[in-house]
């Protein structure tokens, strides 16, 4: 067969069943072998980025590498911004780019680019497929690279030529998965540790994410009386409403939690890295040997020890130390006044802000009005800015809802997360929040809504500027605002021209519109004219990136 040929077969082989794309030139091999190909779907987008972050979104549905090819040059350069995404957010990706013909490689050819050059600092691998006869290991490479460890993006450049270009292997099957467990000693160590802490505090991330892990995750905490809270836009790993369930590490948490979080003597970190957002600008343990006890597990090694000493470091799945742990020794410490104390910090987080505001609605109640009404499976996508902000703080996320976004802070990223959702699960609720800015960057991905029928519930919030650089901007230069408003088009055209019902949110009282929205059929466009002042320093609003 085909370079082209053997690179679909062996994504079929492990378990890719639907790939993201924009035609190029530069690949119509890959495109010709992707024709009346069983078991996988070729989902056509609008932009590069667009392709990309649907295959994100994808992969952290499954568990499997999310797949986009794109063409050289120009498109390799659009969806660098998945490439980007997938490192800082740990999402199994792998980006397939059309490159010129082996004749041409470094002669400076029509959009040519070394990939290794412009990716290598971002992606875990990046490879190029110079030989026809070397694509079968290079593709067992790109899937063990991809999932190995700390999930991430791998970068593979194909010549046109090679993707036509006969080969004698066969379809690349998976390997044997990388596994790891505790060894005796420290699985002891951590259960003595866990047994006489009297206030531990879990630190819980997106190591966490394979099926079934968050109920095992679950199960833990309760067995062990172990309060957590959640590392960045995690929060659809724990019931919310628990009383295990302590919060989020966002971007600028309050002062008062921080001081209670900082009476813990037991940090016990499970799929996270202690990166600046997890560690409050690593302060949160104290540099480098923090105060309290810490044990970081994490399936990659290399995160482990970097910024804090541990006096205990496992590198394995943390789904793996739970397995091994076992029930916790009888006659433990007595942990309810620490469990409240933190339970009580949380509540105060998620409480409704009320303001009082005459320029439109607190784009918070639209997202309390929809929290409230979200089926038990739903999947929430949100796009970056500061209208994201309430969506981590009031909706009482409970698995198996789940929570798609973009760690990295990538703006563009939730109407293309939606599509992906509603493409893989058409029989769950798909709401998508996004502001004016990041629609206006991808938005066109709707198209495939149209295509496919998506019925994707979307609730814009217009407030015709980039808020969450704007609320910066009033910080540090009030009064001086620059480059942070802009002009819309009118959005309730664009909603229809979609094929979507329409639906205006001018008013708190048509906040009750909610619920009939999120239950009516098709694809739902709500635009909502969302108040400024609301989330402006001394606009009413006070302080709304707090997560």
């Amino acid at each position: 067969m085909t370079v082209g040929e053997l690179i679909v077969a062996s994504l079929v082989a492990h378990g890719v069943d639907r790939v993201f794309c924009v035609p190029g030139e530069s690949y119509l091999g890959l495109l010709d072998a992707l024709h009346g190909r069983a078991g996988i779907d070729t989902v056509v987008c609008r932009h590069e980025s667009g392709a990309g972050f649907m295959a994100l979104a994808d992969a952290r549905l499954t568990g499997r590498p999310g797949v986009a090819c794109v063409s050289r040059g120009p498109g390799a350069s659009n969806a660098a911004i998945a490439v980007h995404t997938a490192q800082q957010d740990g999402v199994p990706f792998i980006l397939i780019i059309g490159q010129v013909p082996v004749r041409d490689l470094r002669r400076d050819s029509f959009q040519e680019i070394d990939y290794g050059h412009m990716f290598g600092s971002i992606a875990k691998w990046t490879a190029e497929i110079a030989d026809p006869e070397r694509a079968a290991e290079t593709i067992l490479r790109a899937f063990q690279a991809a999932t190995t460890g700390t999930p991430g993006p791998v970068v593979i450049a194909v010549p046109e030529d090679v993707l036509t270009a006969s080969c004698a292997a066969d379809a690349v099957r998976p390997q044997a998965q990388v596994t790891a467990a505790p060894d005796p000693a420290s699985l002891e160590a951590v259960r003595v540790l866990l047994g006489a802490a009297e206030r531990p505090l879990v630190i819980a991330g997106s190591g966490i994410a394979r099926p079934g892990e968050r109920e095992k995750l679950l199960g833990f905490l309760v067995a062990w009386s172990l309060p957590s809270v959640v590392s960045f836009r995690c929060q659809d790993l724990l019931p919310n409403a628990h009383p295990l369930y302590a919060g989020d590490m966002g971007l600028a948490n309050p002062e008062a939690q921080m001081a209670v979080l900082g009476d813990a003597d037991l940090v016990l970190v499970l799929g996270a890295a202690l990166s600046d957002i997890t560690t409050q600008g690593y302060t949160y343990p104290k540099l480098v040997r923090p105060e309290q006890k810490l044990v970081h597990v994490h399936a990659d090694a290399g995160v482990i020890g970097t910024h804090f000493a541990c006096d205990l470091a496992i590198a394995c799945p943390p789904a793996a130390l739970i397995d091994a742990i076992g029930a916790p020794p009888k006659g433990g410490p007595d942990r309810a006044a620490w469990i409240e104390r933190l339970g009580a910090e949380r509540r105060k987080i998620a409480a409704l802000r009320r303001v009082d505001v005459d320029d439109g609605v607190p784009f918070e109640l639209v997202v309390d009005a929809v929290g409230r009404h979200l089926p038990k499976d739903g999947i929430v996508t949100v796009d970056a800015g500061s209208f994201g902000a309430p969506v981590y703080r009031v909706v009482p996320f409970t698995p198996p809802q789940r929570l798609l976004a973009p760690i990295s802070g990538a703006m563009g990223f939730g109407v293309p997360a939606a599509v992906a959702s509603a493409l893989r699960d058409p029989g769950r609720a798909v709401v998508c929040f996004v502001g004016d800015g990041g629609f206006l960057m991808t938005g066109s991905e709707l198209a495939v809504a149209i295509e496919r029928r998506l019925p994707i519930k979307l609730f814009l919030a217009e407030n015709r500027m980039y808020g969450s650089i704007r609320i910066q901007q009033e910080r540090e230069y009030p009064g001086r605002v620059s480059g942070t408003s802009f002009a819309n088009p009118d959005f309730a055209l664009i909603g229809r021209a979609y094929g979507a019902a329409v639906t205006r949110i001018r008013s708190v009282a048509e906040l009750a519109t909610i619920p009939q929205v999120l239950a009516a059929p098709g694809l739902q466009f709500v635009l909502v004219e969302a108040s400024v002042r609301a989330i402006l320093p001394n606009g009413g609003g006070g302080d709304a990136i707090g997560s």
